[in-house]
């Protein structure tokens, strides 16, 4: 295990912003067209970087932790997420087809084997998409891990990280009666994926501000409401693949399957203060992949965004290019 010391700057080291050398959709099948950019050095090492939610998006910054000079830098919006087409839609959305969809492009790109890098559920794909695929993948660099579990679900979802943040919790549970809060997940579902449009909405930007309150370790833990285009695919997507376990095989797939990965080399930044996806998920997965090198990150949240968690992800790719 690596803890990041002091050394650490106050304000993350990221590369400059560069624009895309190569912006194309990509048909990825069953009526769905993925946006997919290139940055950087269009002969370099190969990086296919996975965005989080479900239901993220990839956003300009995620191109700032590689070297442009070094990197062939590969960003996607995953299925309904984004500028991808059809936006928000959760048919013939699965795990699989994300996994799928990654093949997908390595093929349209003509590349033989990446870099995978991945924060929170894109820390899940990653590893699943490894696991599938091994022999594609170059080093995993995770972010924020998040295995898919029910235990995780059930933390963050059911109380558990609302026991830290009694205020924000209230806030979230507030739209759902008493007698339907055993299940958060099922109770937002109906209401997402419900026929009226205003509680929809409403409960789409409570969902997601709850995620966005508790991201950073300096969280005041208000409920922010974000614009309703992103609330309404971030909420539909999250709730969908959580409503279906993830549409994994069984609750333990990643750490049962891990092996693998075991030729694989990896580095797993974590954030010591993460209350969204607790330490103890990147620690279990460290102690089945000997090759997954963790690096524990002190007083430091979820975000991509925690200027330390920033800085050493740049510091993991950098020292991959020596």
């Amino acid at each position: 295990m690596h803890e990041s010391q002091d050394k650490t700057p106050a304000s993350p080291r990221l590369y400059p912003s560069i624009e895309p050398f190569d912006k194309r959709m990509i048909d990825a099948g069953e009526g769905h067209s993925l946006y997919v950019e290139q940055s950087g050095n269009p002969n370099g090492q190969p990086v296919v970087v996975l965005h989080g939610g479900p239901g993220g998006g990839a956003s300009p910054t995620m191109r700032r932790f590689f070297n442009p000079e070094h990197y062939r830098i590969i960003l996607f919006d995953q299925r309904g997420c984004g500028r991808s087409k059809p936006f928000a839609s959760v048919d013939d959305n699965t795990t699989w087809h994300l996994v799928g969809d990654i093949e997908t492009i390595r093929k349209e790109l003509g590349i033989s084997r990446w870099m995978v890098f991945g924060g929170s559920w894109g820390a899940t794909l990653s590893l699943v998409y490894a696991i599938t695929h091994p022999s594609r993948a170059e080093f995993i660099t995770l972010r924020g891990v998040f295995l898919g579990r029910q235990s995780e679900l059930d933390w963050f979802y059911g109380g558990g990280a609302g026991a830290f943040w009694p205020e924000a919790w209230a806030g979230f549970v507030k739209p759902i009666p008493p007698d339907e809060r055993d299940d958060m997940i099922a109770a937002y579902h109906k209401r997402l994926f419900g026929n009226d449009k205003a509680t929809a909405s409403h409960c789409a930007k409570i969902w997601t501000a709850w995620e966005n309150a508790l991201a950073s370790a300096s969280s005041t833990g208000r409920l922010h409401t974000p614009d309703g285009p992103f609330s309404h695919a971030f909420a539909r997507l999250e709730n969908h693949y959580f409503q279906n376990k993830l549409f994994l095989d069984n609750d333990s797939f990643i750490l049962d399957e891990v092996a693998a990965i075991k030729d694989i080399p990896g580095a797993i930044v974590q954030g010591r203060l993460d209350m969204i996806c607790p330490p103890t998920s990147a620690n279990e997965l460290s102690n089945r992949w000997s090759l997954g090198a963790l690096r524990m990150i002190p007083m430091s949240g979820h975000a991509l965004s925690e200027p330390k968690i920033s800085s050493e992800l740049v510091r993991v790719m950098d020292e991959l290019m020596a």
